[in-house]
């Protein structure tokens, strides 16, 4: 008997997949040593599941689902976080981070397509600053998606580069040097294209306490 409109992931059993109804996904684990499901309410949640480890999701029940930051705009066009009901990031979309090693130091960030991990750009300059690469990659995103007329959505781990990013200026105290002019005249392209420029790409923020690091991390904390 089928249980509901619900999807059902198998990370272990006959074989592993998502299935629409109790009655395939009963197939795949009935008789199966130490198999391994669980259902979930829509497809996208579904999806991003089979792709992390079952004990990410081993004895979560589906009635008191956890927590995730949700972000919103304020009057003043600043953001807000708040606690809801946790979801699924969207997979078709874009997600960007930087890096820096060092704070100044060499910095670079890069633009990944949320389904696939594939790698839509990067930029790397020799001296910078984390909150700069996140700023620009966020920039940088705005104006891909736009020039190639695409409706994503995107993500970014940094709420103080959104914020950048909604006042249309980076707010950084690095000083301009014979060293950073280069970043610097990067930066003022930046602030620039979004005085100059409209779009509709909605911006929000990853949830790394229960999605883990987002796609375009770097790996390196």
């Amino acid at each position: 008997m089928a249980k509901g409109n619900k999807y059902y992931v198998v990370w272990q059993g006959n074989t592993p997949g998502i299935y629409r109804s109790w009655d395939e996904c009963k197939r795949q684990v009935e008789g199966v040593a130490k198999a391994q499901y669980k259902s979930f309410e829509s497809r996208e949640e579904a999806e991003l599941a089979f792709q992390r480890p079952y004990d990410e999701y081993k004895g979560q029940h589906p009635s008191k689902p956890k927590r995730q930051s949700m972000v919103s705009v304020d009057a003043e066009g600043m953001t807000v976080v708040a606690e809801g009901p946790v979801a699924g990031p969207v997979l078709d979309s874009l997600a960007v981070d930087a890096a820096c090693s060092g704070n100044p130091g060499v910095m670079e960030y890069q633009g990944v397509y949320v389904a696939n991990r594939q790698q839509i750009f990067h930029y790397k300059a020799p001296v910078g600053t984390n909150n700069i690469g996140e700023f620009l990659a966020i920039v940088h995103g705005l104006s891909y998606l736009k020039k190639n007329g695409l409706s994503q959505i995107m993500y970014s781990d940094s709420v103080n580069a959104i914020n950048w990013v909604r006042r249309k200026e980076c707010r950084t105290k690095l000083p301009l040097t014979p060293e950073t002019t280069e970043l610097w005249n990067y930066i003022r392209r930046a602030e620039h294209w979004l005085q100059t420029n409209t779009y509709t790409t909605e911006i929000r923020k990853w949830d790394t306490d229960h999605w883990g690091e987002i796609p375009a991390d770097f790996g390196r904390k």
